[in-house]
């Protein structure tokens, strides 16, 4: 028999089929799957091709941001990485761009994403430990020794100090004779998602979107070609969000700081092109696919309708992808390399611009350097051997994915007129109304974990009777503090300390001066030789330190 519809097939051939009852048939949003999808799927909503795809390179960019996509020049492969001291760091970057990697990405430790020089007290037992620790101009020149800054792009993990980092690479550019327009590479600088997921904030909102939009400015004419903030979902995904929670709390923090440059004289279209995004790559390959090309699709349209863009490049989401860390499990960790394949492979068919592949043993510690390559030659497999980059969107038509990308969309757009309603990213940060979703969706999450719904394979299912071997981990040497600490007494014992006092207090005024950017006086003050800590610590004394925001 054959059916001549949907209706038919299902009233007839379907129930004779059998459906398994052992596992969940839903997205990791909760969006019920069919056992199958038709085009009545998409022509029953009123499915327009030309309007919900276009081409490639062509609003809404559903199907991407460039005409050829991978056809043309492959995702930047960007392996994050950083430990220990600047030496040791760059010893690894030196080790992955040997290998075949095509950008950095630099993973800051705690006390400077906190703001504290590696002697303070709060800096007890953190430097160096997920991270590299810098302190100061010396330690940025010994992170990129060797490493020409106008050849490599440069992807910065750093939020609170974003300022200050970008000032040291700025300086240590021109150091190199690199003159900093032609610098290209991307600061994260997105603190919303701080007090919603991570916690790494040090001063209140306000103030801190004061020094994002600075940044936004002061690159706009001095470093044109840099990224100027990463707008992150990757964090809350980690911390539990679902996928289209993580698209719409993105966009919606983009829609924030695109307001917050706006209220202070900025031109959308001087800012816009150099907004960039990061996203998680979780598990289920095609809600992925799907949530990218949503996302893609929204954020034109958000930049086309809502703020009345012109500039082509302003209505481009660009995006960096990390595959899930949250995802990685100690059990059995070989796993992890299958899964961290899949979550790459959803990132590439989604369309992504720059990719980091986590280790399998990062579940564990920071990843060593044979397992760091092995979760690079992962990028290079799919990207010369698998044929997936070979031609733009292969995914398109697909009545599922279509379908999915409709839906995660639609209800992505519910969030963000939720959060309209409140006032927009920054009110609902602050009534801590996204924080409590997040925490909703992760404890639903875990519980159907727990439930043996969601199967993890190795951990609550196909668990191994026989006792695992120990791996080799990276482990970093507490010395590190020590060494870092006699750096910087050697480094205050050298300067001109007039000088360096003078441009301390010039930043402090200014920082209670709204009206001056203060990038051209970070610059300034990094090349007195001042320390990470001391500049933090110069608008800790204007703008206090932020409390908890009811955060996960």
């Amino acid at each position: 028999m054959t059916s001549n519809s949907a209706e038919e097939w299902r009233k007839s051939t379907l129930k004779r089929g059998r459906l398994r009852d052992d596992v969940l048939f839903e997205t990791t949003s909760h969006i019920p799957q069919e056992v199958a999808y038709t085009t009545e799927d998409l022509t029953a909503a009123g499915w327009d091709e030309r309007e919900r795809l276009g081409f490639p390179g062509e609003y809404p960019y559903t199907r991407g941001v460039q005409p050829t996509m991978y056809r043309g020049r492959l995702w930047t492969m960007r392996q994050y990485a950083g430990y220990a001291s600047a030496e040791e760091s760059n010893a690894r970057y030196r080790y992955l761009l040997d290998r075949g990697q095509t950008g950095l990405s630099v993973a800051f430790d705690l006390p400077t994403q906190m703001g504290y020089d590696p002697d303070h007290p709060m800096a007890e037992g953190e430097v160096g430990k997920v991270g590299v620790s810098i302190a100061s101009i010396e330690d940025m020149q010994e992170l990129f020794a060797s490493i020409p800054l106008d050849k490599v792009t440069t992807s910065m993990t750093i939020n609170s100090t974003a300022a200050i980092l970008l000032a040291l690479y700025i300086a240590v550019a021109k150091q190199q004779g690199v003159d900093p327009r032609v610098l290209n590479g991307t600061v994260q600088n997105d603190i919303l998602k701080e007090y919603i997921a991570r916690g790494t904030y040090i001063y209140p909102p306000r103030p801190s979107l004061r020094l994002i939009t600075d940044l936004f400015a002061y690159c706009a004419e001095a470093v044109p070609r840099w990224n100027t903030i990463s707008i992150s979902g990757y964090h809350m995904r980690e911390a539990g969000a679902t996928a289209v929670q993580e698209l719409a709390f993105t966009l919606a923090n983009g829609i924030e700081y695109v307001n917050a440059a706006l209220r202070v004289g900025q031109t959308i279209d001087d800012f816009a092109p150099r907004l960039a995004f990061f996203f998680d790559a979780h598990n289920n390959l095609l809600e992925e696919v799907a949530k990218f090309r949503a996302a893609r699709r929204m954020w034109a349209k958000i930049m086309r309708e809502r703020f009345g863009a012109q500039d082509p490049r302003s209505l481009m989401l660009r995006f960096h992808t990390q595959t899930a860390g949250v995802t990685l499990q100690a059990q059995q960790i070989d796993n992890n390399v299958v899964r961290v394949t899949v979550q790459a492979l959803a990132a590439v068919l989604g369309g992504t611009q720059s990719l980091h592949t986590n280790a399998k043993d990062e579940a564990l510690a920071l990843p060593t350097s044979e397992n760091a390559q092995l979760a690079l030659r992962t990028q290079q497999v799919l990207a010369f051997e698998s044929g997936v980059a070979d031609v733009v969107d292969p995914l398109a038509g697909s009545y599922y994915v279509e379908a999915l990308t409709d839906e995660i969309e639609r209800r992505a757009w519910e969030y963000i007129e939720r959060i309209d309603q409140r006032g927009g990213a920054l009110q609902a940060v602050e009534s801590g109304y996204i924080q409590a979703e997040i925490t909703e969706a992760a404890y639903e999450y875990q519980c159907q974990v727990e439930r043996g719904q969601r199967v993890i394979v190795g951990t609550n299912r196909f668990q191994s009777t026989e006792a695992e071997p120990t791996p080799d981990i990276l482990t970093v040497d507490p010395s590190v503090r020590q060494r870092q600490c006699q750096r910087l007494r050697a480094l205050r014992s050298r300067r001109d300390k007039a000088r360096c006092q003078n441009v301390l207090e010039r930043l402090q005024a200014a920082a209670a001066n709204e009206r001056e950017n203060l990038l051209p006086l970070i610059v300034q003050a990094v090349e007195a030789y001042c320390t990470l800590g001391e500049i933090s610590d110069a608008f800790r004394a204007v703008w206090g330190e932020a409390r908890d925001f009811g955060r996960i």
